[in-house]
């Protein structure tokens, strides 16, 4: 009997997906390496688009749908011990991880930066940089659990949005 109610919870509980994820009207972000910008669904229309510093070499930065797993407000660096707040932070004022490659979120992510005159090029280890700015706002309207799509095409973000049924 606790088998079948706790079955009974899970699948009636409102945490459970319902239905295809993302729902029309969630937020969403797509990513084309190709151009180099960020944009971002929301309530079925596309809010915005920025500029973004990606990899250095294409297969740098993971293609794929992902979802966003982790945020932090002036993230640590690991790799060189750098606290969150400091200037010398690469990460920026702002992190939102996703799990690319079977990560945690703590390896892949959209963050903010120390050089802001990167924006838009190809010079990242794998995550996409974007302006602690604009980072700032975008942090604001994410939840953890939304999706990320990262692609290389010539598609516009109509269209791609169109694809993953994200845009009216």
């Amino acid at each position: 009997m606790f088998i079948f109610t706790l079955i009974f919870a899970l699948v009636t509980s409102p945490i459970w997906p319902l239905g295809p994820n993302p729902l029309p009207g969630d937020p969403y972000l797509i990513v084309n390496k190709q151009t180099n910008e960020l944009a971002y669904f929301h309530e079925e229309q596309l809010k915005e688009v920025h500029s973004v510093a990606t990899g250095k070499s294409i297969e740098l930065t993971p293609e794929g749908e992902f979802t966003i797993t982790v945020k932090a407000v002036n993230p640590y660096y690991r790799k060189k011990d750098i606290e969150g707040g400091d200037p010398k932070n690469p990460l920026g004022t702002r992190w939102i991880g996703f799990d690319a490659e079977d990560t945690d979120g703590r390896t892949y992510g959209v963050h903010g930066t120390n050089r802001p005159d990167s924006i838009g090029n190809y010079v990242t280890q794998g995550c996409i940089r974007l302006s602690n700015e604009l980072v700032e706002k975008l942090f604001d309207h994410i939840p953890i659990g939304t999706k990320i799509l990262i692609v290389n095409t010539d598609k516009s973000f109509e269209e791609l949005g169109r694809e993953k049924r994200v845009l009216r």
